[in-house]
């Protein structure tokens, strides 16, 4: 599989594309002025307690006070695996804190909508290789990497390094999916790196008074370098010359093994349209999916869920219909894993394949869908079919999806994805018109409206209007507003 990153860089804007075989599977998007603040350290300062709830409210500088659940406190300075006398996550939340205290926190979700930041104190701090964690002492390994001799290398590599740095030193380590098959030189060079950065880290925490940033997480373009370069990737174009510099100094000095893949774009055309991202980034924010047999998805994003709903369409097949409906899901679970990362939809998702009749069928969809989703970043988790034939799943989310990123509620149907019809509106008005006669007296009603509104009252509506006029024995005249929409008006006595 061939991989490609392309990065569009601005003063105002940063875009990272990546894409597989020459297709768009994930967008990232951050802004100058609202940065994401996934991975920052702040020492933090608790507002409110509440036991009912095993949560706390902590301000850390933001708009929005952030929320921190008890599982996720480290009682005193224990770590999160060693055993106390109880529980940390059976512990009350006020055993664990008080209103006034200082704390220190990181950053596990951006703010969602009307939610705050999510935290934990179980404090982690990624480099290329390793995550540095300062509070416990355990040494991990991604499940990513599934070879059962590679991962006993990886530890027994770690725990050598340590023992001869410091093993009086505090903090444990987890090897990341990019640590397969790298040597005792990259590692020590990512603990000494952790290590100091820490040290830093600590410092910033005992001179800062809360609430207060103390770390600030890598920028997107460099965060590209640490989390999504593997070895697959063929190439990374990058569309600034400034950026261009400052990826090749940090991919010289921590992925040296990609420095001859890193891209200078200085193309006079945007290098989004010349590989197609922005036209796929548009069709991302629709609701319909075309499939390519003439199938079609329909997804719906809300606050609790995200529902996608599988359609054959135009589709027809050439044997019979069970073979039409398999095939449309086949496709459909690839699209619909690609679908989920492009748009980074995250929480709860629920799948309405086309019903089948063939448990064949059924278990070969979902297991095309859960292979097409191994190439996720994000962690998943599969709940099998429903007694009503839906797919369940989750998708962790850490950050917001691409729409709520680039779009906002229609002003006009307040986010309903519907309006009234002007025939509604028109029989609104006329209730409008009735209310206002028992109420005033007035020699006559004027009516303000949509020029959709307007034309239906003058045309279908007219003998309507005439028989209202004749009701209340006085004129009711029309004037179309240009900046209404077709759900306003106003009745005006005159």
């Amino acid at each position: 599989m061939s991989e490609e990153i392309l990065m569009n860089i601005t003063p105002m804007e940063s875009r990272v594309a990546l894409v597989e075989n020459g297709v768009l599977q994930e967008v990232y998007v951050e802004r100058t002025r609202s940065r994401g603040i996934v991975g920052n350290i702040y020492k933090g300062k608790v507002v409110r307690v509440l036991p009912g709830m095993q949560a706390a409210f902590v301000d850390i500088g933001l708009e929005r006070a952030a929320f921190i659940h008890a599982s996720e406190i480290t009682p005193g300075h224990e770590s999160r695996h060693e055993k106390t006398g109880e529980d940390a996550q059976e512990r009350p939340i006020y055993e664990l804190v008080h209103e006034g205290q200082s704390l220190v926190v990181q950053v596990t979700k951006d703010p969602l909508g009307t939610k705050g930041a999510r935290l934990t104190t179980h404090i982690s701090i990624p480099a290329r290789y390793l995550v540095h964690m300062p509070k416990n002492n355990h040494v991990g390994i991604s499940l990513r990497i599934e070879d059962i001799e590679e991962r006993e290398r990886l530890r027994q590599l770690v725990e050598s390094c340590l023992a001869a740095d410091d093993p009086d030193a505090a903090g444990g380590f987890i090897l990341r999916t990019a640590a397969e098959g790298i040597g005792p030189d990259e590692v020590r060079a990512d603990i000494l790196f952790l290590r100091r950065l820490w040290a830093t880290i600590e410092e910033n925490i005992r001179e800062s008074k809360a609430p207060a940033n103390v770390y600030e997480d890598l920028p997107l373009h460099l965060r590209t370098m640490r989390d999504l370069v593997n070895p697959d990737i063929e190439k990374i174009r990058i569309d600034s010359r400034e950026t261009f510099e400052k990826v090749s100094r940090f991919v010289k000095k921590l992925v040296p093994e990609i420095d001859g893949r890193v891209e200078y774009y200085p193309g006079e055309r945007p290098i989004f349209d010349l590989f197609g991202v922005e036209d796929e980034i548009n069709k991302a924010l629709t609701r319909k999916v075309q499939l390519k047999s003439g199938g079609y998805l329909i997804i719906d994003q809300t606050e609790a869920m995200t529902t996608i709903d599988v359609n054959t369409g135009a589709f027809v097949g050439h044997r019979n219909l069970e073979e039409t409906i398999f095939k449309t899901n086949l496709e459909a679970a690839v699209a619909i894993a690609r679908q989920l990362r492009l748009r980074n939809l995250g929480g709860i998702i629920i799948i309405d394949f086309i019903d089948m009749e063939d448990p064949e069928h059924q278990r070969q969809v979902q297991r095309a869908f859960e292979k097409s989703m191994e190439q996720d970043h994000a962690k998943t988790n599969f709940t099998g079919v429903s007694e009503l034939g839906l797919v369940e799943m989750t998708r962790k989310r850490t950050r917001e999806s691409l729409e709520n990123i680039l779009c906002e509620s229609c002003p006009t149907c307040a986010g309903r994805g519907s309006l009234k019809t002007a025939e509604t509106v028109c029989y609104e008005i006329f209730r409008e018109i009735l209310r206002a006669v028992r109420a005033y007296d007035g020699d006559s009603y004027t009516v303000l409206a949509a020029e959709t509104v307007i034309d239906r009252l003058l045309d279908e509506e007219s003998n309507n209007v005439a028989d209202l006029e004749e009701f209340i024995q006085k004129p009711i005249r029309f004037q179309v507003e240009p900046i209404y929409t077709q759900e306003q008006f106003d009745v005006v006595l005159v």
